[in-house]
């Protein structure tokens, strides 16, 4: 059997409660596919509840009453949904391919802009300023040749 260990230390002095033991067996495969497959998806996960609380306000359970607060909670969850599809479908290959939510939020999905609507068309005009104007053309181009949904 092999024993695997993760231990945290705070200021010189080893926090006990933080150390966990995972028995592997013999049958497991590689060290690195063991840190990559097991080891680096629980800490993305982590990332991944971070990012929803706080970065999507999913922690802003302020009502008294439970339906109002789950509705919240599923706003939060569709966000943190929508901005990872997002990110992997329209960002790839950008400079915010690997951003966290709050960083696609506000340099690229919060700006100013001017909207003209006319009877054919959507007119959506930024400003020449706009330092990731490249990058939301090509997320506008790839999410444009995604096949529609059936249906």
């Amino acid at each position: 059997m092999r024993y695997c260990s993760r231990q945290q230390a705070e200021a010189s002095k080893l926090n006990e409660k933080a150390v966990e033991l995972a028995v592997l067996s013999q049958e497991a495969t590689s060290r690195k596919r063991l840190y990559e497959d097991l080891y680096c998806a629980r800490g993305d996960m982590e990332n991944r509840i971070k990012e929803q609380q706080l970065d999507l306000f999913g922690t802003r359970t302020s009502t008294h009453y439970l339906a109002s607060n789950q509705l919240r909670l599923w706003f939060s969850a569709f966000a943190l949904l929508l901005l990872e599809r997002f990110r992997t479908l329209a960002l790839c290959g950008t400079e915010l391919a690997q951003a966290t939510a709050a960083t696609i939020r506000l340099r690229l999905l919060k700006l100013g802009a001017l909207i003209t609507v006319s009877v054919r068309r959507v007119y959506v005009q930024f400003s020449r300023a706009f330092p990731l104007a490249s990058v939301l053309v090509h997320a506008q181009r790839a999410l444009r040749a995604l096949p529609a949904a059936a249906g």
